[in-house]
């Protein structure tokens, strides 16, 4: 089966960034790109209606995948692109046409005067239930935003990848979420910036009331969990430079400041069949309205 990746495209500014961020990816991954557009039928009254027929919604249902197709191939003629339609549900729809799919990309817009994005019902059920990694790319995302600046300090995509930042906690590492991650990197020539954030013990209150101040020691004992966790990794993947960032204080928070610089975010999602609903973890939430660069959330048992 030919390797694809998936985006959902209802032809808005979110969608179509999207559309263009999966092209990019296609072409790190020789991988083809799959334009599905999702349709809900008209209601029988409003099809009837003069100005709005079921030939006019089906003209234009057609004309958007066809013409954002027609476009990514000119503006990246080694990548295939193939177009879909499907009718029904947008959340059931894509999470069905994903599941051969290597990723699943969606557009999303930015949160008004605000960094990060707004997801709407449809965004939020795909990314808690899809078992393939979903990738949120915000309107406006640009090729160059991407890329660290050229020497006279101008946004330009001819330059190297800036950094791919993974939120790691080193007490339950998961290897599907760490492999995404250093492919994200390798295929990038890019390094690789993992975080990690923790909170002080409750004996730290005791040993503050002893006069003794255990932060350094803490510190040192997080820092070394982080480089044993990823010692093997380091070993497997010998050409992807990694950074270590172990920090006292919330996880999201330290992942979001190195989001900044960083031209994708990896984060994990456990996969919970509860029957009380479908969740995407704090971490991951936070994340995904703070921050502006586009963010994989990957699917893990």
């Amino acid at each position: 089966m030919a390797r694809t990746i998936t985006v959902g495209l209802d032809g808005s500014p979110e969608s179509r960034a999207a559309a263009e961020w999966a092209a990019r990816e296609a072409a790190l991954r020789q991988a083809a790109v799959r334009l599905l557009h999702v349709w809900q039928p008209v209601p029988e009254p409003m099809a009837q209606a003069p100005l709005l027929g079921a030939e006019t919604h089906q003209h234009w249902t057609e004309r958007i995948p066809r013409e954002a197709a027609e476009g990514l191939a000119l503006r990246h003629p080694g990548v295939e692109v193939t177009t879909e339609q499907r009718a029904g549900a947008p959340a059931d729809a894509l999470l069905d046409a994903a599941r051969d799919a290597e990723l699943l990309v969606l557009g999303s817009r930015a949160l008004s005067g605000l960094a990060g994005f707004l997801i709407g019902s449809v965004g939020q059920s795909v990314i808690a239930r899809a078992e393939v990694p979903v990738v949120l790319v915000r309107a406006g995302e640009q090729a160059a935003d991407e890329h660290v600046k050229d020497p006279a300090g101008i946004p330009s995509a001819a330059t190297g990848f800036r950094p791919v930042v993974l939120r790691l906690d080193p007490g339950s590492p998961d290897d599907t979420v760490l492999t995404f991650a250093f492919e994200e990197a390798r295929r990038r020539g890019a390094t690789l910036t993992v975080v990690t954030g923790w909170n002080l013990p409750p004996s730290y209150v005791y040993g503050l009331a002893a006069g003794v101040d255990p932060r350094a020691e803490v510190a040192r004992e997080q820092a070394a969990a982080l480089t044993e966790a990823l010692l093997p990794w380091r070993e497997k993947y010998p050409e992807v430079e990694v950074t270590e960032r172990s920090r006292l204080g919330s996880p999201a928070s330290h992942l979001v400041d190195a989001a900044h610089d960083a031209s994708l975010v990896v984060v994990g999602r456990r996969i919970r069949r509860s029957p009380f609903g479908v969740h995407i973890g704090a971490v991951a939430h936070a994340v995904l309205h703070h921050a502006t660069t586009p963010v994989a959330v990957v699917a893990h048992g």
